[in-house]
């Protein structure tokens, strides 16, 4: 059966150029720079393949310190591409909801590319949420956040404001910020990054049963 695609809810797909030295430095400390793009290159198929599923538009968020053409010759013309802008990861997201809003998207909700099992009911959960709710957000076990998303109307780029990414008080202080903006908000499940060889071998023991 046909999924179909609810035109008013967009996700955006950060994701990093998949080049040695830029993705998966703390693995790569431990498996060599090959070993980790190898890895974050399964990952993100890992994930293109759950979102196919959905019943959102979504579009591949890339950095643009490299060519699109090499994304494409990587992973097709299929998908729908937007160039990531700004000076650090909050303003980069920032300007995502900004452009996605602007294209007239009602409900938009943002993924990194660090949470290869994320479940597509978790996504769909989000959307959900958004009928409700001012905003939802994922917390990630490590502190930070694998998921952000506001209905349009409610969207607030102050909750990226000073916030200190890559630490493990990203998560608390964005609930902070969204107080601060008087959002009501939902909150996923919390899930784990791979960023480390003790994640990695975490997931593989999950895969496993065990």
């Amino acid at each position: 059966m046909r999924r179909v695609i609810l035109e008013d809810r967009c996700l955006l797909f950060f994701i990093k150029n998949p080049e040695k030295g830029k993705v998966k430095t703390r693995l790569a400390s431990a498996i060599g720079d090959k070993m980790a793009v190898k890895l974050y290159k399964r990952f993100l198929l890992e994930m293109l393949f759950t979102l196919n599923g959905g019943t959102f538009i979504f579009y591949l968020c890339y950095s643009p310190e490299s060519p699109l053409s090499n994304l494409k010759d990587w992973l097709g013309d299929d998908y729908l591409y937007m160039p990531q802008t700004g000076e650090d990861l909050g303003e980069r997201m920032k300007n995502g909801f900004v452009e996605a809003i602007s294209m007239n998207f009602k409900r938009v909700v943002l993924i990194g590319s660090d949470i290869p099992d994320l479940p597509l009911e978790f996504v769909e959960e989000a959307f959900t949420s958004l009928r409700e709710k001012d905003a939802v957000i994922g917390p990630s076990l490590d502190g930070g956040y694998y998921l952000i998303g506001f209905k349009n109307e409610t969207f607030s780029p102050r909750v990226f404001d000073g916030i200190h990414w890559s630490t493990e008080s990203v998560f608390e202080k964005t609930l902070k910020a969204l107080d601060r903006e008087g959002l009501a908000v939902h909150t996923l499940k919390p899930l784990r990054d791979i960023d480390t060889v003790n994640d990695l071998r975490i997931k593989d023991l999950r895969k496993k049963g065990g």
